[in-house]
């Protein structure tokens, strides 16, 4: 028999897996209350008919810094979720989704959107495209709720009003507050009855303990490891599972000025990449501050011995960890050498000192002791 959130939460206090936090505890009763709604109902997937005679359960967002445990509740929320058709997605690549769906209708002749959409008249691929989300969700749950890009913000009004319609209930994590999403967008005035309409159909609960769960996992742990071997590698991959606790790399896309940097192996506010990938391709100070900013936590891996025949991939690399380091990431190394032997002569070796002293800082328990939400 599945555990109800709650008693699923209370398991893991319990174990010692977890410790108390009244953050935490909040949106447990939050979730809960949802939980007992969808239960309430006649139908788990509830359909329409009865919709109309009682509005769908309020949703739940909730936000906080990273590490408070937010996709932990998520994981005993949707396992407990008395709902036959439910569906779990980070919220970019749902987004993708959607974007590919509405590409699929403008493009579609009237039996290929028939065949997809099941009906083909109009122009506005919105309504077809929640017909569509919702026929195969009631419950949809987000993680990592968070809007960059104006093709997003444009359309996700009317998307979530008509999935709303339709009796979705939605539960969201972010890392930002409603009001905070999108900020200094371009025509944010336009994305302003989206937040309004996500206040109005979600309960909106701040996780905000004061500890991070996830950066415990980095205190006193090992974050730089050389050489490059199967030890060092094992200790390196351990770290980065540990971080995933069990969920899945969504991957990332960064834009900087008209370009985009795809990033296969993210989740969150976590990436992981190779040198290679940042350092021996073409990107620029700009590229770097970007990735600073939208992760917190960087693995960099298979850094190889810097020769003056790679001077250019220093000079990157350079770069790469002085914006990590003005941003305060926390930045775990898979290299070929320690760092004061990583770049032992050539063009720049002189101002490389300065990297391996930031490099033997970022390793230092006081450098993990720092937050940064």
């Amino acid at each position: 028999m599945t555990l109800t959130v709650a008693a699923a939460y209370q398991e893991k206090l319990q174990s010692g897996e977890i410790a108390p936090d009244a953050a935490q505890a909040q949106a447990v009763q939050a979730l809960s209350r949802l939980e007992g709604e969808l239960n309430a109902l006649a139908e788990p997937g509830f359909s329409l008919p009865f919709l109309k005679r009682r509005e769908p359960p309020r949703g739940v967002y909730r936000w906080g810094p990273v590490g408070r445990g937010k996709s932990m509740l998520m994981d005993l929320f949707f396992d407990s979720a008395p709902v036959q058709r439910k569906r779990r997605a980070h919220f970019h690549a749902f987004m993708a989704e959607v974007h590919g769906l509405v590409g699929q209708w403008r493009a579609g002749d009237g039996a290929a959107r028939k065949a997809r959409f099941g009906h083909q008249k109009g122009d506005d691929p919105i309504a077809p495209v929640a017909s569509v989300i919702a026929g195969d969700a009631r419950l949809l749950c987000f993680d990592e709720f968070h809007v960059t890009d104006i093709a997003d913000a444009m359309i996700l009004g009317r998307l979530f009003e008509a999935l709303f319609a339709k009796g979705v209930v939605v539960v969201a994590t972010s890392n930002r507050a409603p009001d905070a999403l999108y900020p200094d967008g371009i025509n944010r005035q336009l994305f302003l009855p989206f937040i309004a309409v996500l206040k109005e159909k979600l309960q909106v609960v701040r996780v905000a303990g004061p500890k991070d769960f996830r950066l415990d996992r980095l205190k006193g742990a090992r974050v730089y490891f050389a050489p490059l071997d199967p030890r060092s590698e094992e200790g390196f991959d351990a770290l980065w599972l540990s971080l995933l606790d069990g969920g899945e790399e969504t991957g990332a896309t960064v834009e900087i000025l008209g370009r985009k940097i795809t990033l296969p192996r993210a989740f969150g506010g976590h990436v992981r990449a190779s040198f290679n990938s940042l350092c021996g391709a073409n990107l620029g100070p700009q590229d770097y501050l970007a990735i600073a900013a939208r992760f917190h936590t960087v693995f960099l891996e298979n850094v190889p011995v810097l020769t003056p025949e790679k001077r250019n991939e220093a000079a990157r690399f350079v770069t790469l960890i002085d914006a990590l380091y003005e941003a305060k990431a926390k930045l775990a190394v898979l290299a070929a050498a320690e760092p004061e032997t990583l770049y032992p002569r050539g063009d720049g070796a002189f101002e490389f000192e300065r990297t391996v002293s930031r490099l033997q800082e970022m390793r230092s328990a006081e450098w993990l002791e720092t937050v940064r939400d």
